[in-house]
């Protein structure tokens, strides 16, 4: 039977609510979307191309530049797959101040993400109060890394910089004022009629849904996925008794609670952090030599994977990168997009899955 389809809607690649390049075409009946595909290809880098046959101390670098708004989670997985190949030992404050600086980044990333998306649903005023917010946390990254975007701080067997006394102060100030301010906007998006109407029951990724288009990061713990998050598989964050956050709704308003309340945990996390970091050194040597890897982290939107394959000289001779968004993104087209009532809710719904284009393209 032929398929009535009154028009076919592109929605980008340039629109003021992404923020990156991407082409979601939908067809439609009325306002109902049928079907929607996405269209990449406006930012590939290559860069994966441009790793390979470099030595491990500039691929390190390059890493963080696969996408800005999650380097550190880059180059943590990469550093700690050069160290799990070649045996190298991270003392165990330097271990928590990975975390610490991981959890900060996956703080600004989710409140993004979120700002992106009461952006797009012209919730204006909370979307300029997160990105107020914000500020507060990239200020930490940049007390404790030096860098506000591409930091470089974890090294092979530890970090580049400890934390200073007066540093865990003005940290543990920042966090306070943080964690009363996301509290108070995640109340608001909860007991908002505009948020309810533009969210609830909108975009819906059911569990099996969720499963059958292998979704990761907050677009799966939305769905009731807790076990997605790889962080239960770290061995600090399992010292430090972590617990993932999920939900069973499946629409909007669950992916952007579930980053609220990922925040609010990332608080927890680094005060668990700071409670029991020991003294003792950063640093604890050793250099990457010849092997060959398969590792994953939990990057801010889901499972980031490194294939790394060194020569003794500790150049990359081959390196494959798998990133969350490719999957999120196939979630959102498929199941998520598919039967949306009005075309105004594309683009929010799209956004509620915050997909990384420069991770995707790389």
């Amino acid at each position: 039977m032929k398929r009535t389809v009154d028009v076919s809607v592109p929605i980008g690649p340039i629109h003021p609510c992404f923020k990156e390049p991407a082409r979601v075409k939908c067809e439609t009946k009325g306002e109902f979307v049928i079907s929607a595909e996405v269209e990449l290809g406006y930012m590939k880098k290559g860069i994966e191309r441009i790793m390979r046959g470099r030595p491990w101390q500039e691929v390190m670098f390059l890493a963080e530049r696969v996408c800005g708004i999650c380097s550190v989670i880059h180059n943590m997985v990469f550093i700690e797959a050069l160290e799990q190949m070649s045996t190298i030992a991270v003392p165990e404050r330097a271990a928590l101040l990975r975390v610490i600086v991981n959890e900060l980044d996956r703080m600004q990333s989710h409140i993004l993400a979120n700002f992106s998306y009461c952006y797009t649903i012209e919730h204006e005023t909370l979307a300029m109060y997160l990105l107020d917010v914000r500020e507060h946390v990239m200020d930490e990254l940049e007390r404790i890394t030096g860098a506000r975007v591409t930091c470089a701080y974890i090294v092979p067997g530890g970090v580049r910089f400890d934390l200073r006394s007066e540093d865990v102060l003005h940290l543990r100030a920042n966090l306070a004022v943080i964690e009363e301010e996301v509290t108070r906007y995640m109340h608001m998006f909860e007991g908002g009629p505009l948020i309810a109407l533009r969210s609830r029951e909108i975009g819906v990724l059911s569990r099996g849904a969720a499963l059958e288009a292998h979704a990761v990061g907050p677009t799966a713990r939305a769905s009731g996925m807790p076990e997605t998050d790889r962080r239960i598989h770290h061995p600090t964050y399992k010292k430090l008794g972590f617990s993932p956050v999920s939900r069973t709704e499946g629409d909007n308003y669950a992916r952007i609670m579930v980053r609220f309340q990922e925040v609010l945990e990332s608080i927890s996390i680094i005060r668990k952090c700071l409670d029991t970091l020991p003294e003792g050194p950063i640093r604890g040597g050793g250099i990457p030599g010849a092997g060959e890897i398969a590792y994953s982290g939990e990057a801010p939107r889901g499972e980031l994977s490194y294939f790394i394959k060194t020569d003794a000289a500790g150049r990359v001779v081959d390196i494959s990168i798998q990133t969350p968004s490719i999957m999120n993104i196939e979630a959102c087209c498929h199941y998520m997009l598919k039967g949306v009532s009005s075309l105004a809710d594309v683009p929010s719904t799209f956004v509620s899955a915050d997909p990384c284009i420069a991770c995707t393209e790389r």
